[in-house]
């Protein structure tokens, strides 16, 4: 090989090219690492015209306080939006870079409509569980009580809007939506009264059993009062529970006894 010229410039370009490389790439480096190129600030900003209810400064600054790294070329975006997603009430984060010092981080945040389960979590509107303080979204509005097994969450928020539209007739709002794990349906309305729905066996079935409700509840509630709880998961009739419900056994008298709160189930559920 050392006595082919072409060998040997063919060789020596190869190693004159790897220098150039190496010596390129050392002065990238070099340069990126200049304080200038230091993270001086980071823009936050909202995603639409909302605005940040609930970010503020100092729950930014406890959230991603020491968690950034990097300055302006070496920071890695993705991480950077993780320590941002991962902020009480941020749904989802962006991030981009602004020359030569800045980053631009754009937030969206969870819009709470109720709680979720008995541990302290919320429901957004959009069916995202997530962790924050409730007494906040109290503040914004009355918060319904939604709860069901994990992954129905998205269904328990689809059905909740429905039946809020199914029960307006009556004028009343749904202060509670339980799914249970046999995936049966019991509403709460903004009266006290407790409302078993059950299983749906098709796609109507929950439907047809409000609409069921909602015709004969005014005269229900012509002749009673405080009504605790309705069964309607019977086929042709209904069952309820209520404080001025009388039920007249006899006595030891012969005379009827009067009872302040019993049932009356008229077929067996379907």
């Amino acid at each position: 090989m050392w006595h082919d010229a072409k060998s040997l410039n063919t060789t020596a370009n190869g190693l004159l090219a790897a220098v150039l490389v190496v010596c390129v790439a050392a002065g990238v480096w070099w340069v990126s690492q200049r304080p200038m190129f230091d993270l001086r600030s980071i823009k936050v900003e909202s995603v639409d015209d909302k605005g940040l209810r609930h970010v503020n400064y100092l729950t930014l600054r406890s959230g991603t306080l020491g968690r950034i790294k990097g300055n302006f070329f070496t920071a890695n975006l993705e991480s950077v939006r993780s320590v941002f997603e991962a902020v009480p009430w941020v749904r989802r984060a962006s991030v981009r870079r602004e020359w030569p010092n800045q980053l631009i981080v754009a937030l969206e945040e969870h819009d709470a409509l109720g709680t979720w389960g008995e541990d302290g979590r919320l429901l957004s509107v959009k069916g995202d569980v997530f962790t924050a303080n409730v007494a906040e979204a109290e503040d914004d509005h009355v918060l319904p009580a939604f709860s069901g097994p994990d992954g129905s969450e998205k269904e328990v928020l689809s059905t909740y809007w429905e039946l809020q539209k199914w029960f307006a007739p009556l004028k009343m709002s749904l202060e509670e939506l339980t799914l249970s794990s046999r995936y049966a349906w019991t509403v709460k309305l903004n009266n006290g009264m407790s409302v078993a729905l059950g299983r749906e066996q098709n796609h109507t079935t929950l439907k047809e059993r409000v609409d069921r409700l909602v015709g004969i509840y005014p005269q229900l509630a012509s002749r009673l009062e405080n009504i605790d709880t309705i069964d309607m998961r019977y086929q042709n009739g209904l069952a309820l529970s209520s404080a001025g419900l009388v039920i007249p056994p006899e006595g030891k008298d012969g005379r009827p006894v009067m009872r302040k709160k019993t049932s009356s189930p008229i077929k067996k559920p379907a």
